[in-house]
């Protein structure tokens, strides 16, 4: 049982430490940090169901997850080679797709509520 608990110790700090160096060396985090304060902020004012907010909430932490997910994704391409490559522009392209995709279904959320809340 204590093995098992500086596991999961272990993986928390090594997650920690992941997303520090994403804030410290992506400053679109940052801008997401700030889109889910403001997001988040709303939802929680706004006259919304419980399962509207957490909605909400969850997926800005998406958003998020897909932006260190495509600073896993740039790392690992740049550390294979910093020549200038079809498939490396592809991979960090898609990367960049997914956290646009993922921002993209929550303002898709957020339309489908507030029209919700009007109708």
């Amino acid at each position: 049982m204590l093995n098992q608990l500086r596991r999961i110790n272990q993986r928390a700090i090594w997650s920690w430490a992941g997303f520090v160096h994403v804030y410290r060396t992506e400053g679109s985090l940052m801008q997401w940090l700030v889109a889910n304060v403001i997001s988040g902020g709303l939802a929680i004012a706004l006259p919304l169901s419980t399962g509207e907010t957490a909605l909400l909430l969850m997926g800005g932490v998406m958003v998020l997850a897909a932006e260190c997910v495509n600073t896993a994704i740039e790392r690992i391409v740049d550390d294979i080679s910093t020549e200038i490559r079809d498939a490396a522009r592809h991979a960090k392209d898609c990367g960049s797709a997914a956290v646009a995709v993922t921002a993209v279904a929550v303002g898709v959320a957020w339309i489908t509520i507030l029209i919700g809340m009007i109708g």
